[in-house]
């Protein structure tokens, strides 16, 4: 029997809305509140109305974490204003709708910088936080949550809730990569990184293996701010997992000749124009080379570029080393109509070398390559649904075009590995995970635990999304 006429069922209009990558989609109501006050109403609202909820900030969840068929998606850009920004302390109290950008276009003159970030600066504070996203310095600042001094959260049942490391302390780390299932995030109070300059010190290092890389990798972290390194996905036999590391530390206000013009943003800002074309119009130059033979010629032509270069060092401001995807707006684009997927997968220490050649094999042996690899390092961090390990991360991009069945069954053998190495995976890249595989990646243990903590902030079950549809395990007995 349909549900009743009411305000959200009314009023809320339909939008198809999809995952970053282009690959998943759904249709749900949608909403976007112009104030905190509204988004909790909203919520109220879809509680009493029994309508299902999921919240959306810049929609860069390369996956179906933003999803909701047939429920309601509360967008919460319109939430960002900054209630204050200390720069003696590097401490920002902000809304949730507040994005990277909008950060530290407002810190970096004063000397801070966010103390962690994705490839790219659009996320907002509130999708950052419940993704508990990471960035290239990992090894050394861990993950975003480890940042977050509190945040305010409001249940389905409208009880507002502070939460720290103090207070309301196991709802803090569950909520910390919680998937936004507990809630709504809509206060952030984070501590920001200090820099001296607005760049960063650069070194290339191109390695001829992975085993060349690992080692290499790992001998750089105690001199290294951050490190990240490209692998080539389609390089095989002695060269498998052959790339380029790039290695970078802070510069002191000491190495340039004047400090405080490096912390402008305009100092920061990304060129319009990428060898001669307009920035935007890039990813229609990249779309007919998103094919096997052209990426593999274009990683063979930049690894031997790279060999030739060698480790020549070099300035690079922070936006440009930390915010690579930004260069190509739509980037994504070029991967066509059906989209791509990112399956990122994070394993222990002793087992990389092992388990990550075993991926990169698998792949080439199945005939589906990954057109991108992006390789970092890893430390745990004590949220309940962290994908942080004492380990290494490898990140691969798919088209996914005329393969989608070969490739979703790929990535399931790939799980498979990666399970039985200890290993674990990130949801805010999710498209292919399914209940069995989250058990045995995360454990019982640490399931129940955040499953307990839902049943009590949420016990009619109307924070959702597809994501957590599709991965969600049963409960334990």
């Amino acid at each position: 029997m349909d549900a009743p006429a009411s305000p959200l069922r009314s009023q809320a209009p339909w939008r198809v809305l999809e995952g970053f990558g282009g690959s998943v989609r759904s249709a749900s109501r949608y909403a976007e509140p112009g104030s905190v006050d509204e988004l909790v109403e909203l919520l109220l609202e879809a509680r009493r109305e029994r309508l299902t909820v999921t919240w959306r900030g810049a929609g860069r969840s390369y996956g179906d974490a933003a999803l909701n068929q047939s429920g309601l998606v509360v967008d919460i850009r319109r939430l960002a204003g900054v209630h204050s920004w200390d720069p003696t302390t590097g401490t920002l109290d902000a809304e949730p709708g507040v994005t990277l950008e909008d950060v530290w276009r407002r810190t970096l003159p004063d000397g801070f910088w966010p103390a962690v970030v994705p490839g790219t600066m659009f996320p907002t504070l509130g999708g950052c936080l419940s993704m508990n996203i990471h960035g290239k310095n990992n090894y050394r600042a861990g993950t975003f949550g480890e940042h977050v001094l509190d945040f305010d959260l409001v249940t389905p049942s409208g009880a507002r809730l502070r939460c720290s490391r103090c207070e309301n302390e196991d709802v803090f780390h569950a909520a910390v990569g919680g998937l936004g299932l507990l809630g709504a995030i809509t206060r952030v109070r984070i501590r920001l990184k200090h820099v001296e300059t607005g760049d960063l010190h650069v070194m290339p290092v191109p390695c001829s293996s992975l085993g060349e890389m690992l080692a290499e990798f790992e001998s750089g972290l105690t001199a290294s701010d951050y490190s990240v390194a490209w692998i080539d996905g389609l390089s095989g036999g002695r060269s498998l997992g052959r790339g380029l590391i790039h290695r970078a530390r802070y510069v002191a206000a000491s190495e340039v000749p004047d400090a405080s013009a490096s912390l402008r943003p305009e100092h920061q800002d990304l060129p319009g124009r990428v060898i001669g074309v307009p920035a935007q119009h890039l990813w229609r130059l990249m779309r007919p080379m998103m094919n096997r033979a052209a990426v593999k010629l274009v990683n063979a032509a930049k690894y031997r570029m790279a060999r030739v270069e060698g480790r020549r060092s070099y300035l690079q401001s922070h936006v440009a080393f930390a915010f690579l995807l930004d260069y190509v707006p739509d980037w994504r684009l070029a991967y066509g109509p059906a989209g791509f997927i990112q399956y990122q997968v994070f394993v222990p220490a002793a087992a990389a070398e092992r388990t990550l050649g075993g991926v990169l094999t698998h792949c080439q042996a199945r005939g589906l390559p990954p057109f991108l690899c992006v390789l970092k390092r890893h430390r745990p961090d004590d949220f309940v649904l962290s994908h942080a390990v004492d380990g290494w991360s490898l990140a691969l991009d798919f088209p996914v075009g005329r393969s989608r069945d070969d490739l979703w069954r790929l990535t399931g053998e790939l799980t498979e590995q990666v399970v039985a190495a200890g290993g674990r995976f990130y949801f805010a890249k999710d498209a292919v995970l399914k209940p069995a595989d989250v058990e045995r990646s995360y454990g019982r243990e640490r399931l129940d635990r955040f499953l307990a903590i839902k049943d009590r902030l949420d016990p009619d079950g109307t924070l959702t999304s597809d994501l957590w549809r599709r991965i969600a395990p049963a409960k334990g007995a």
